[in-house]
């Protein structure tokens, strides 16, 4: 494949793959601050089953990839020996009290700006801004000077990954064999409990939903991580094209946003490019606009009150400042970090609940206490 388009052809399935994300993701009303909610409030796990559907179809996927030699997940962000355990609690928890904030994470405020809701441009803009900030602004000095040196590096260990079969290698099972079990033994389990629910069985959209993203982020990493992976002509090197981590990534909704925005600022500057993660975020909002629209679904919806704006701009700054704290979201961490197995998405994921749980029970309380 000539390498001088490689860019553009992984950035535009980006945008096919979000833009089928997007769609599917309106249908079922995916959302990941949404089966927190359902648990905390209402006890209904149907959501959150649906979410770890999509987790253990990525697991399964991303690693039959990697067996066929077809992707190399240690080529990316979320598997590196450097285990920096404190910003993923914090920024994993900081990003769950600001999806909560704002009324979903990053994929939904996409999806609810798809289909007509003004409040999640607003969380976008301030949720791109905070993003870019903790990339290499004011928030990046805090994130790389207090919270990304309090780490365990476990190459100094002879520990190669942190990825579960990378840690597990040490107890003298071949690391092949690991890479084989590990993924099939969380899948499974995983399975057996979103299955074992009568209700989950029985409700197509979960399904669909839950099956849908997970072979979308598995596709995600097809594409940059095997099509996108190829010698550079230049330097005569093996070069990721059209990511901006020149990793192999796949969907993630924090950084990709902050990119954005500098794309649109700085437009005429030759240097940057549109890639897989920025045309991604803009086919999230396509697809959820083709689909309400074809459905009639397109609704305008704006801020009734200054309190609400305000929860929404903090939403949006805590999720852009966690979010690249923590090296993604909900679906950045929570699903394409997840499927690599890597100890630090793990970690980011449970920490993402607690902040949200956390934001829930405390709206709650306050709510109970001015009535």
């Amino acid at each position: 494949m000539a390498t001088s388009n490689l860019g553009a052809i992984v950035a535009w399935s980006g945008f096919a793959l979000a833009f089928i994300f997007g769609a599917v993701g309106n249908k079922v009303n995916f959302c990941t601050m949404g089966s927190v909610s359902d648990i905390v409030n209402m006890g209904d796990w149907g959501r959150m089953r649906m979410w770890l559907l999509a987790i253990a179809v990525a697991i399964i996927g991303s690693h039959m990839l990697q067996l066929l030699g077809l992707v190399d997940l240690s080529k990316s962000i979320y598997t590196t020996p450097n285990f920096t355990w404190l910003s993923f609690i914090v920024g994993g928890f900081a990003f769950g009290v600001g999806m909560t904030l704002g009324s979903g994470c990053g994929s939904k405020t996409l999806i609810r700006l798809g289909g007509g809701n003004l409040k999640s441009l607003v969380v976008y803009l301030f949720l791109g801004v905070s993003a870019y900030m903790t990339l290499r602004g004011l928030f990046g000095q805090f994130r790389v000077s207090a919270l990304q040196p309090v780490a365990v590096n476990f190459e100094a260990y002879g520990i190669m990954g942190q990825d579960l079969p990378a840690l597990l290698a040490g107890t003298g099972i071949d690391t092949n064999t690991l890479r084989i079990t590990i993924p099939a033994i969380v899948t499974a389990v995983l399975l057996v409990f979103v299955f074992k629910d009568r209700e989950f069985r029985t409700n197509f959209d979960y399904i669909l939903g839950g099956v849908v993203v997970g072979l979308v982020v598995v596709a995600g990493w097809y594409v940059t991580g095997h099509l996108g992976y190829q010698e550079n002509p230049d330097t005569l090197e093996m070069t990721f094209f059209g990511t901006n981590t020149r990793a192999a990534e796949s969907l993630s909704f924090v950084a990709p946003l902050a990119y954005t925005l500098e794309l649109l600022m700085l437009w005429t500057d030759k240097s940057l490019a549109a890639t897989f993660g920025i045309m991604a975020a803009f086919g999230v909002v396509a697809g959820s606009f083709a689909y309400a629209i074809a459905f009639k679904k397109f609704r305008w919806e704006g801020f009734t009150t200054a309190e609400d704006l305000g929860n929404h701009i903090v939403g949006g700054i805590l999720m852009g400042f966690g979010g690249v704290t923590a090296l993604g979201c909900t679906i950045g961490q929570g699903i394409t970090g997840f499927s690599t197995l890597a100890l630090g998405s793990i970690v980011t994921f449970f920490a993402i609940i607690a902040g949200s749980a956390a934001t829930l029970k405390y709206q709650y309380w306050k709510l109970a206490k001015e009535a």
